[in-house]
């Protein structure tokens, strides 16, 4: 059994703060910043300072107190990143609500089994679309919450009503109820179903945040006053605790206009730190590569000269002269741009949720990108560990070392067992599985299978319960082969199976885009993503390219059979969770038939 302990000592558990509603008073007394907050509006940059964000929360706060909220009860926000999602988190926070936060992708009634189950008073939807589904859901609930849109919609009722029964003389009034909110007090419940099950509602205090605010310290490169760029779902705690961290040291949120404007918006903002997740690195490295094939003569040479000199690059190893020297060179020639397609000023761009292929790592890292890998839960806050930009400390294809106070044991089985300030504290009205979750001990079973390296680096292989038996057998870590054939740039999603069966076999999305470059090249005649995987050119490449990929494992781990579909998985499809991980349950059940052919 393996224990993994952080490589920095832990601080003194008296934080220098004990509630999250105080990083907000905290931006404002130490930074006074003028543009803590920015959103996009009509093609300028609306900028929002940081005494404002406080004045508009403290007013959300009394709005709250005059509607009759109290304590502990639920407010339910439904909404995009802007700043009123903060102005309203943080006006819940202050009177000692618990904010229930829903991704505004999930379906109406999954919308209706959360509002019923955490008994929400009142919800804040974004705008009319969401007012729909969030309204349609709450009319069969026997006690129907207000709702509160963000943009005006006509008949419905405006957060700025709720905002205005506030008397911004009674301001001051406020410290007296902040002063009620204990760290140990309920400040976020997020219900999670993460890729299989009923959703769960995951209990999480001041001080389960806030150890995680403070414990990513030695990792975060940040000033006051630099810029953030945020585009991943604040509803999900890993976005939501990040923008902590950087109102906690200073730093400006920038928030994207869309998923489709990210380009241009790094461009205009120049951050020096975001947050992602794999899926949307590699399709920034599938863009790069795909102009790459574009270029012509020495241009094209030039590129993928670079591109091979990165895909070898370790952080963490001197490679030599030679190799430096060239490196030096591709860094001017060609990464550089890579840089200022970013903004170039990132000092660290931050990824979770799910496995980094060790190439994109490797890649960006040598162009001068700095990608810090981490891993955590919802039930942990999220942080458990992440990696510094900071060579030599830290190892590519791992996830970094385990934020101080926290303490990582690797079970017997492989399961990764978390204990720290960070865990739960517990399943909203769920008392057996969260008895099933935390142990007697206080560990935090994970339910992903882990190994310790260098007695320090935390390594994640699999899924514990998507593991599967063959019929020989032989058990087969599917995560591990999936991460490994998506590094063809040909292979865009992936899901292995094989439960029972003699074989592993796999559902193949192809990366049109990359096909597309292929066929052109290769004047393979195609006009739809259909007809493209039909063509024998085009099978025969993703053949030799699986073939290729499947030499890294033992025979009975490699995907025998493969079927190819032609379009994406998705979250409107309910394939994919918000943070764009395959439901693989849901895929399986979806494809069991397509499945059951690959083994008739």
């Amino acid at each position: 059994m393996q224990v993994i302990t952080s490589s920095f000592p832990s601080e003194a558990k008296e934080y220098p703060y004990k509630r999250v509603f105080e990083v907000l008073t905290r931006f404002v007394q130490e930074t006074n910043s003028q543009e803590a907050l920015a959103s996009k509006k009509n093609g300028v940059w609306e900028k929002i300072p940081a005494a404002e964000f406080l004045r508009q929360a403290n007013l959300v706060s009394l709005g709250l107190l005059k509607a009759g909220i109290r304590k502990d009860d639920k407010i339910a926000i439904v909404s995009n990143n802007r700043p009123e999602w903060h102005f309203i988190d943080f006006g819940i926070q202050q009177i000692g609500a618990v904010s229930v936060p829903l991704y505004p992708t999930i379906t109406v009634d999954d919308y209706r089994y959360i509002l019923n189950d955490a008994g929400v008073k009142i919800v804040f939807v974004s705008n009319e679309a969401l007012y729909g589904k969030v309204s349609e859901a709450v009319n069969s609930l026997s006690e129907v919450p207000q709702i509160y849109s963000i943009d005006s919609i006509t008949g419905v009722k405006n957060w700025k009503e709720l905002t205005d029964l506030a008397n911004e003389a009674d301001i001051p009034s406020l410290e007296e109820i902040r002063e009620t909110v204990q760290p140990e007090d309920l400040l976020t419940l997020i219900y999670t179903s993460g890729t299989t099950g009923t959703p769960k509602g995951v209990m999480l205090t001041h001080r389960n945040v806030i150890s995680n605010i403070e414990g990513v310290k030695p990792y975060m490169p940040m000033k006051p006053h630099e810029r953030g760029l945020s585009f991943l779902p604040l509803s999900h705690v890993y976005e939501r605790t990040i923008l902590y961290v950087y109102m906690r040291y200073g730093v400006s949120v920038f928030y994207a206009e869309s998923m489709d404007t990210i380009a241009d918006n790094l461009k205009e903002v120049k951050p020096t730190v975001f947050t992602t997740v794999p899926r949307l690195l590699e399709k920034v490295y599938d863009k790069i590569v795909a102009k790459g094939y574009e270029l012509k003569g020495i241009k094209k040479q030039l590129f993928f000269w670079a591109l091979k000199l990165g895909l070898r690059y370790d952080p963490a190893v001197d490679q030599g002269f030679w190799y430096n020297t060239q490196l030096k060179l591709a860094r001017k020639l060609i990464f550089s741009k890579w840089k200022e397609a970013l903004g170039g000023n990132i000092k660290i761009v931050c990824t979770g949720s799910a496995a980094l292929q060790p190439r994109l790592s490797r890649v960006f890292w040598a162009a001068e990108i700095p990608v810090a890998e981490g891993y955590g839960l919802t039930e942990t806050s999220p942080v458990v560990s992440v990696g510094r930009v900071n060579p030599p400390d830290l190892r590519v294809g791992c996830v970094g070392s385990v934020l101080p106070e926290v303490t990582v044991k690797i079970a017997d089985d492989g399961e990764i067992l978390v204990k720290g300030p960070n865990i739960m504290k517990g399943y909203y009205n769920q008392p057996e599985l969260t008895a099933q979750a935390i142990d007697a001990e206080g560990w935090f079973h994970t339910g992903d299978i882990g190994e310790a390296v260098e007695g320090r680096f935390l390594k994640i292989t699999d899924r514990k319960k998507e593991m599967f038996k063959t019929s020989g057998g032989k058990y087969v870590a599917p995560q591990l082969i999936e991460n490994k054939l998506k590094e063809s740039k040909y292979i865009e999603q992936i899901i292995v199976v094989g439960e029972g069966q003699k074989f592993p076999s796999a559902i193949i999305v192809p990366n049109f885009e990359a096909l597309k470059v292929y066929c052109n090249l290769n004047q393979i005649e195609y006009s739809t993503p259909e007809k493209m995987i039909k063509n024998e050119q085009v099978l025969e490449k993703l053949h030799l390219e699986i073939e290729k990929l499947n030499e890294s494992f033992a025979q009975f781990e490699r995907v025998k059979k493969y079927t190819l579909l032609s379009k994406l998985f998705t979250i409107d499809a309910g394939e994919l969770t918000p943070t764009l991980k395959i439901k693989r349950k849901v895929v399986v059940q979806k494809y069991k038939d397509l499945i059951e052919s690959m083994y008739s």
